[in-house]
């Protein structure tokens, strides 16, 4: 996928779902994958010519893995002009040593998004973009169906109160598959997850679930894609209703 078509998919998911305002200063967190990756591109080159201002820089929570180099993310946003704040943890040492839990990703979680958002609200920052595509929207659902019993997906815009933060997906509407082809087209600097865990989660379980119903049933996630769409997003179509939700002391 070509740096326009990622543009025009993430524009019409900005413009949709309302998720940017003139003046945010929008922290895109980069994990070091494809898709956070990918997200930096997409907000980079959407600023360049989106008629509503707004700021973006980059943010790390380095859980202290050893041996994690994040030098390749360093030099990519220099290249962009994007400022690129580490946050240095002691999280793998806590969840794998000090607690040993059994299952990690809950607690590892916890702690990354609030060392996170914690040093978002530092920033200045009033939004946060998550790089969430649409293979992670039929998973999430699966994942609900499957584990708690109801139709459920995250929505495309989250206003967090305690936070005074609004959480923004602009890469909603795009392929787990076009996310590939971009990276290895711009060769973006990955960096690979080092955690032990990684490929043995929940998650990882629904992705193998989806494919193997989609090859099966061809078009099913296009299909499941368009039922949280219809399902769960419609109160998004209201412009009064995002109003209020990324400005609810709006009255």
């Amino acid at each position: 996928m070509k740096l326009q078509q990622l543009l025009s998919h993430v524009r019409k998911a900005v413009d949709t779902y309302h998720m940017i305002d003139d003046g945010d200063h929008i922290a895109i967190g980069i994990s070091g994958g494809k898709d956070s990756l990918t997200m930096l591109y997409a907000l980079h080159g959407l600023r360049r010519f989106y008629e509503k201002h707004f700021e973006i820089e980059a943010i790390t929570v380095d859980l202290g893995f050893p041996n994690f180099d994040l030098s390749p993310i360093q030099a990519l946003c220099d290249e962009l002009g994007v400022r690129y704040t580490i946050v240095n943890t002691e999280i793998y040492d806590v969840v794998f040593n000090v607690r040993k839990e059994s299952n990690p990703c809950a607690l590892c979680a916890k702690m990354r998004k609030g060392a996170l958002n914690e040093t978002i609200k530092k920033l200045g920052c009033n939004k946060i973009a998550y790089a969430h595509h649409k293979d992670d929207v039929v998973e999430t659902m699966m994942l609900s169906l499957l584990y708690e019993g109801r139709f459920h997906s995250f929505d495309p815009v989250t206003y967090l109160d305690r936070m005074d933060l609004t959480v923004i997906r602009p890469l909603l509407l795009v392929d787990e598959a076009d996310v590939i082809g971009f990276k290895n087209k711009y060769n973006l600097p990955v960096c690979k997850n080092p955690c032990p865990a990684d490929g043995y989660t929940r998650r990882e379980y629904a992705k193998e679930l989806i494919r193997q119903i989609c090859h099966e049933n061809p078009g099913a996630k296009e299909r499941m894609f368009r039922a949280v769409l219809d399902g769960l997003y419609k109160k998004f179509e209201d412009a009064e209703y995002v109003r209020k939700l990324v400005h609810p002391d709006v009255i």
